[in-house]
C-alpha cells in the first residue's frame, strides 16, 4: 500500500543497544505526518470518494484523517468513539488502537465518523478472528489481542517487510526468557511522538508502555498493523536473536548475543561518522 509518510528511522535497537548509541553520540531522527490519502471524484469533484489508511498509523492519526476527509472540526472523530458501538475485544476496554484496520475505505455521501470507525473495526475483526490468525495466536500461546499487540510492535520496529519475521522472533525470544522488550517504539507511543530520539531519561519514563522498565507486552497495541505484520507475529521464523540494529538502509543485523550486537552497533556508528564527514 502506498504510504504518505516519510520512511521510519533506520535504527532498530533492543536491550542496551539504544543506550550504547547514546553513549557514543549517535542521534536519530524520524517523522510521521498524519496526512490522509484521499481519492477525488471524477470531473474535478472536490469531495473525496475514498480514504486510504496506511499500515502503522496510530489511532490519533486516523481520527485526524477522518476529520479532514469529512470536513469536520478537529477532535470530532475521537469524541464519537463512545457512541460508535465498536465491536472490540474485551481486552481492548473500549480502546480501538490496533483494530482500525489499514485499508482503502469508501467515503459514501452519508459517511460519518461512527460509520467509518465501525467499518475499520469490522474489517479488523474479519481479518484477525479468522482461522489462520486465531490458530496462529493459539499456537504461540497468545490470544488474538496479544497477537495484534505484537504485530503493532513489529509494524513499528521493522525496517522492511523482510525483517518483520525476525523482529517478531526477537519479541518472542525476549518474552520467553523473561527479558524486557526494550523497544523504543513503545516509549514513543507513550510520549505521543514519532521521532526516534530515545534518551536514557526516556527509558525511566513512568508508563505501562515503557518496555525498558516494564516486563511483558504493553497494555494495548501501539499502532494499527497490516496483514504482513500480523503474519509475522503469528509465524515468526526460528532463530535465537535477541537484538537488532539497522547498520545502513537494507542492512539490518540481528544478533543472539550482546557482544555480537555491540559489534553491529560499532559498525553503525562508524557508518554514521563516515556519512557525517565533510566531502573534499
Amino acid at each position: 500500500m502506498q504510504m504518505n509518510t516519510p520512511p521510519r528511522s533506520t535504527i532498530r535497537l533492543t536491550r542496551r543497544g539504544r543506550i550504547a548509541l547514546i553513549a557514543t553520540g549517535a542521534v536519530v531522527a524520524g517523522t510521521a505526518v498524519a496526512v490522509p490519502l484521499l481519492s477525488l471524484g471524477d470531473e474535478g469533484d472536490a469531495r473525496p470518494t475514498s480514504l486510504v489508511i496506511p499500515e502503522g498509523w496510530r489511532s490519533g492519526q486516523i481520527y485526524e484523517a477522518v476529520d479532514k476527509a469529512l470536513a469536520l472540526p478537529v477532535g470530532t472523530t475521537k469524541k464519537s468513539i463512545a457512541k460508535a458501538g465498536l465491536k472490540l475485544p474485551n481486552d481492548a476496554e473500549g480502546n480501538p488502537e490496533g483494530y482500525l484496520f489499514p485499508a482503502t475505505y469508501p467515503l459514501k455521501e452519508k459517511a460519518t465518523p461512527e460509520s467509518l470507525l465501525s467499518f475499520m473495526v469490522n474489517t479488523a475483526n474479519r481479518k484477525f478472528n479468522g482461522a489462520p490468525v486465531a490458530a496462529g495466536a493459539q499456537r504461540n500461546a497468545l490470544n488474538v489481542y496479544q497477537a495484534v499487540t505484537i504485530a503493532s510492535i513489529v509494524q513499528a520496529e521493522a525496517a522492511s517487510t523482510a525483517d518483520m519475521g525476525k523482529v517478531a522472533r526477537v519479541i518472542f525470544n525476549r518474552l520467553e526468557r523473561g527479558m524486557p522488550l526494550q523497544m523504543d517504539s513503545t516509549i514513543n507511543y507513550a510520549l505521543n511522538r514519532a521521532t526516534l530520539k530515545t534518551t536514557t531519561s526516556d527509558t525511566r519514563l513512568d508508563s505501562p508502555y515503557n518496555s525498558y522498565q516494564r516486563m511483558g507486552l504493553p497494555p494495548t497495541p501501539i499502532d494499527n498493523p497490516g496483514e504482513e505484520a500480523m503474519h509475522a507475529a503469528i509465524n515468526p521464523p526460528p532463530g535465537d536473536w535477541l537484538y537488532f540494529v539497522t547498520v545502513k538502509p537494507g542492512d539490518t543485523r540481528f544478533a543472539a548475543t550482546y557482544e555480537e550486537h555491540q559489534r553491529n552497533v560499532a559498525e553503525f556508528n562508524a557508518a554514521q561518522r563516515k556519512s557525517a564527514s565533510p566531502t573534499k
